[in-house]
């Protein structure tokens, strides 16, 4: 099993940046693969980016796609989403998610952690 703990959220302009962090413990992510998702209020949960257990691949969902980047750190065992050009409709409650399927289907990732929060201000 993997515990995931979200940081580095926060309410900030449009056209700012932020990179939030999903630290683990218990496993190694490299032995998942993991991605971000997020949910604005009143709106399901919904894909952002994804990245293999070998960091070799990534997926971007297309309103983020140029601007967001995942990436990961193995020696620190910890997952990043750098945000650039942040934009109103971002606003939501960002979570980390780790599973054994290439997928962008929530219902296919076992663990999560408990998200943190992003503003973004017009």
């Amino acid at each position: 099993q993997v515990q995931l703990v979200e940081s580095g959220g926060g309410l900030v302009q449009a056209g700012a940046s932020l990179r939030l962090s999903c630290a683990a413990s218990g496993r190694t992510l490299s032995s998942y693969v993991t991605g971000w998702f997020r949910q604005a209020p009143g709106k399901e949960r919904e894909f952002v980016a994804i990245i293999s257990g070998s960091g070799a691949d990534t997926r971007y969902t297309d309103s983020v796609q140029g601007r967001f980047t995942i990436s990961r750190d193995n020696y620190r065992n910890t997952l990043y989403l750098q945000m650039n050009s942040l934009k109103p409709e971002d606003t939501a409650t960002y979570c980390c998610a780790a599973g054994f399927a290439w997928t962008v289907s929530r219902d296919r990732y076992n663990y999560w952690g408990q998200g943190t929060q992003v503003t973004v201000s017009s």
